[in-house]
């Protein structure tokens, strides 16, 4: 659900309000259904569900010109906005976030302030690093690594997985540090995640 939150919620910001097929256009834009649990009935259930746990505010729109059902539209309510916020920090910082997880914050990291996203960063570091000394220390054998057998393969895998990820948050890190994109509080950003007349490329 920390997914769906995060990448719901976060759509649903960038626009300011939202329904639900705009949800689902970006997150697909994204291609969030195919790296996340984001299909099309769970983005539905999802603002449902978070609209009757007070995160997101429903509003009835009228009737389309079609003919068709009216359509809701949702905004983050104040408690919505601080759970979003939240847990984009704390996806940020964990150093054992699942992959889908930390997408979805990379994803929504131009919502922080610059200076905030790089202090999650240095901890995502820290706590890499931190991980990576606990594998020396507490699971890694001692004899020598012909000696391990294929156990010994597990510790190299955790080892090399905490260093890839260093050197790439380190990489962000430096982006941000040099201006790269515009962060919360730096001037406006467009809301469309599809450029004008561009087709959504996983439709």
């Amino acid at each position: 659900m920390s997914v769906m939150r995060l990448l719901v919620l976060g759509a649903v910001r960038q626009h300011g309000r939202a329904h639900g097929y705009q949800v689902r256009n970006d997150l697909e834009f994204w291609g969030a259904h195919e790296w996340s649990t984001a299909k099309p009935g769970s983005i539905y259930h999802a603002l449902k569900q978070m609209a009757k746990q007070g995160l997101l505010l429903a509003h009835e729109t009228a009737r389309s010109p079609a003919g068709g059902p009216p359509r809701t539209e949702y905004e983050l309510t104040e408690a919505g906005e601080e759970a979003y916020l939240d847990l984009l920090r704390e996806s940020l910082r964990a150093h054992d976030q699942r992959i889908d997880v930390l997408t979805s914050a990379v994803g929504c990291i131009v919502d922080l302030p610059r200076a905030e996203a790089i202090a999650l960063l240095r901890e995502r570091v820290a706590a890499l690093e931190d991980w990576k000394r606990q594998v020396f220390e507490h699971w890694t054998p001692q004899a020598a690594p012909a000696e391990w057998g294929h156990i010994g393969e597990v510790m190299l895998l955790w080892v090399h997985n905490a260093d890839s990820s260093a050197e790439w948050t380190r990489g962000l890190i430096e982006r941000l540090e040099n201006g790269a994109y515009v962060m919360a509080g730096e001037g406006e950003r467009s809301r469309d995640v599809l450029p004008d007349g561009a087709e959504n490329p996983f439709r």
